[in-house]
């Protein structure tokens, strides 16, 4: 296990969608992009916040991921908010199609990261959270944390 964290370089980190979902399945894709979009995604100019991952016409998408425009790209450069295509396997993609379909619920993109030189995106079905959800989330948190800095103080 501290093999494959070792080998990932995380590009960018979607942590608004802990905060507003729940997050249940988790699947790794690979995205199809542009010479310039790798070389400004490897500089960490990504951003995920909304972005979502949607099943069209049996292929799944990457739809509204902000990639910055290289800063060394020319006129070949890439519009930075594009569908960018996943590559899954079939029975991946009809599992999603099914679950998002049927069940309602969404696929968000976590995290984007290096993998052995590749750009990998994790997505995760994800259902909705209520605000009173969101609220016992930050109230477990917080007494997580002063349970924590007791145990500190006492030791």
């Amino acid at each position: 296990m501290a093999d494959r964290d070792a080998s990932l370089k995380i590009l960018s980190d979607n942590r608004q969608a802990r905060h507003n979902y729940f997050l249940m399945e988790r699947f790794e894709a690979g995205l199809v992009l542009t010479g310039t979009e790798v070389k400004a995604a490897k500089d960490g100019q990504v951003q995920l916040k909304d972005a979502y991952g949607a099943v069209l016409s049996n292929e799944a998408w990457l739809i509204n991921a902000h990639i910055s425009q290289y800063s060394h790209g020319n006129r070949e450069n890439h519009p930075p908010v594009r569908n960018r295509k996943l590559l899954l396997h079939r029975r991946e993609i009809d599992k999603l199609l099914g679950q998002t379909r049927e069940k309602g619920l969404a696929l968000i993109p976590t995290k984007m990261y290096l993998k052995k030189g590749k750009i990998k995106c994790e997505l995760a079905l994800a259902k909705g959270k209520k605000l009173y959800d969101k609220r016992e989330a930050d109230r477990s948190r917080t007494a997580e944390a002063e349970a924590r800095a007791e145990m500190r103080r006492r030791a």
